[in-house]
């Protein structure tokens, strides 16, 4: 590939983060919470409908878990990995747009709705993802990771301005509209932005190319995907630096995926306005895409995993100080700090995977990273909820939250970047040579 194809294949794969960050943005973290919360289940106590909430981003998640590391192997036995991150793009569109039709205590059919836009959002990530080790090259993909991330916060921000525009302003203005049925056409708008801004990769960004492993010629897709899930778990040994990094990405991922998803929820059963909770959630979108360039870099000059483990440290100060958040002008503080790490904990996370496993089974091993990100999705807030639920309030789930950032440090320890990029490696020239050479064993 020459060097401006190259440049315009980074570009679009970019995009996607800008695309599919309307999701969540305006669904996930901004609007739907609010909306789920005070419309969706209208009549429900406060800390029940928050627990709700919980429980349906816990199930869809759940869900995602189950089929990604499977459909990951198919992807990658049969070269489809464009095309499965389409057909998942399609679902999440689809669920998201029908959420125009949520009124008043309609929240099992808004739980419906989001569960098939978060199995899409989340599907078609795992195959996103998996195209970065093919896209970039080992000494520019932390860059790379980090500028995703960046397009992300500012394609997101940027939507969820637009909407706030459209709740907040025009009802005042245009005699005849309504904020719900604002909200509503909001969610319109990010199905729209999702499927129109996945075009750049769908057209520059090249399938990978398709690798047999010996003895697969004659099998079926499904019946790949699990032969190679098996033969995965039964070489982990090859692959512990890998397998290690994405434990303890799963551990601290509980925190910073509850703060995500919760953290709207929590503050509208604080009683904070909708103007702190959605303007908060805009500030750390445009906050956060410096910051996650700037930990880029910065990985450059001390390494991937003590960046990492700095944004982990901010985050354990972010855990305890929500246990003492009172007022508002603090959910616009912490909301800060967060936007500062955010970004960077994920970009580096999502690269360091990246570099330790071969190129040829990205989909597959994504396919786990999806899981770990999944079930951190799943525990996470299932624990804010039923926490939650016991003691009457969301203080002591915030808190809890500090003790998955200090052990996932921990567990960081443990990983040998240098030893793992080197299995990696010897495991995918094993690989082509056996693909050259398809009769030696």
């Amino acid at each position: 590939m020459d060097q401006k194809a190259h440049k315009r294949a980074i570009s679009a794969w970019t995009m996607y983060d800008w695309a599919n960050s309307a999701f969540a943005t305006t669904i996930m973290a901004a609007v739907l919470p609010v909306y789920y919360t005070s419309v969706a289940t209208a009549g429900l106590a406060p800390n029940i409908a928050t627990a709700y909430w919980g429980y349906t981003s816990s199930f869809s998640a759940l869900l995602a878990a189950i089929i990604s590391p499977i459909l990951g192997a198919v992807a990658d036995f049969s070269g489809s990995k464009k095309k499965f991150l389409t057909a998942f793009m399609a679902l999440g569109v689809t669920g998201t747009a029908l959420l125009y039709f949520i009124q008043s205590g309609d929240w099992l059919l808004a739980s419906l709705f989001f569960t098939f836009g978060n199995i899409g959002f989340a599907g078609s990530l795992v195959y996103y993802d998996a195209l970065l080790p093919h896209v970039a090259g080992p000494e520019e993909i932390d860059q790379v990771s980090s500028r995703g991330y960046a397009m992300g916060y500012i394609g997101g921000g940027l939507l969820l301005a637009i909407n706030l525009v459209m709740i907040m302003v025009l009802p005042g203005l245009i005699p005849g509209l309504d904020t719900g049925l604002m909200t509503r056409l909001s969610f319109v708008t990010v199905a729209v932005w999702w499927a129109v801004f996945t075009l750049p990769l769908l057209l520059h960004v090249k399938e990978p190319q398709r690798r047999i492993h010996p003895g697969e010629e004659n099998y079926q897709p499904i019946q790949a995907s699990f032969h190679r899930l098996g033969q995965t778990f039964r070489e982990l040994g090859k692959y512990r630096d890998l397998a290690m990094a994405m434990l303890a990405f799963w551990v601290y991922a509980n925190g910073i995926g509850t703060i995500i998803v919760m953290a709207t929820a929590y503050g509208n059963e604080l009683g904070f306005g909708k103007t702190t909770l959605i303007g908060t959630l805009l500030m750390v979108q445009f906050l956060a895409a410096p910051f996650a360039i700037l930990f880029g870099r910065l990985s450059r000059k001390i390494g991937t995993k003590k960046s990492i483990y700095i944004s982990l440290a901010i985050y354990t100060l972010i855990a305890i100080a929500g246990f003492f958040l009172y007022h508002e002008w603090q959910f616009w503080a912490l909301g800060a700090a967060v936007a500062t790490v955010q970004g960077g904990s994920q970009a580096l996370s999502r690269s360091l995977i990246g570099r330790l496993m071969p190129k040829s089974k990205s989909a597959e091993f994504y396919g786990f990273f999806s899981v770990f990100e999944k079930f951190a999705s799943i525990l996470g807030p299932f624990l804010f909820g039923v926490v939650s639920t016991i003691v009457g309030h969301s203080r002591l789930s915030i808190l809890s939250l500090f003790v998955f950032f200090l052990v996932g440090m921990l567990l960081l320890t443990r990983v040998d970047v240098e030893r793992g990029m080197k299995a990696a490696q010897e495991e995918e020239q094993e690989m082509v040579d056996r693909q050259a050479n398809p009769g030696v064993a």
